[in-house]
């Protein structure tokens, strides 16, 4: 069995993230990792105490859903709650950031942003880019989940 590698292992976590989604347009998930620590997560849904889209509609504008914050939005606002600085963290997203998403990652700090998915009409790589910070598309990680109970049980005895 192939350990992932770190950037697959933090992707497969912004994965499972985003199965906590609960606008249908996108599910997205994203975690953010300082020295191989996660720092925080997030997934595309309503704000707290608001209701979700999959149970009451999308609040669509311009092709946008107003209901829900993005889960980079979502990662964000738990680290600042909880105190944690993103100086220089990477942010492992599912999808290539919106523009606006862009913005507060650069503006808190992140300086790498490792994606599979790509986004449509975005002017994320142009800010990126201006700001230093690094992106790294890589292929989606496996989704499979490698557990090996039966081997696990048996060296214990």
């Amino acid at each position: 069995m192939t350990r992932p590698d770190w950037d697959q292992y933090f992707l497969k976590l912004a994965m499972l993230a985003s199965e906590r989604a609960t606008c249908p347009r996108m599910h997205c998930g994203c975690v953010l990792v300082k020295d191989k620590n996660v720092i925080a997560t997030g997934y595309n849904g309503s704000i707290p105490g608001d209701e979700h889209c999959e149970d009451v509609g999308c609040l669509v504008v311009d092709n946008h859903c107003l209901r829900t914050n993005h889960a980079e939005m979502n990662a964000i606002s738990q680290a600042a709650k909880h105190g944690n600085s993103l100086d220089c963290a990477t942010a492992y997203v599912t999808n290539m950031p919106c523009t606006s998403c862009a913005k507060a990652l650069i503006a808190c700090g992140i300086k790498r942003v490792v994606v599979f998915s790509d986004y449509h009409d975005t002017l994320a790589t142009q800010f990126f880019a201006k700001a230093k910070v690094k992106i790294d598309k890589i292929e989606m990680p496996s989704t499979d989940i490698k557990y090996d109970l039966k081997n696990y049980t048996s060296a214990r005895k």
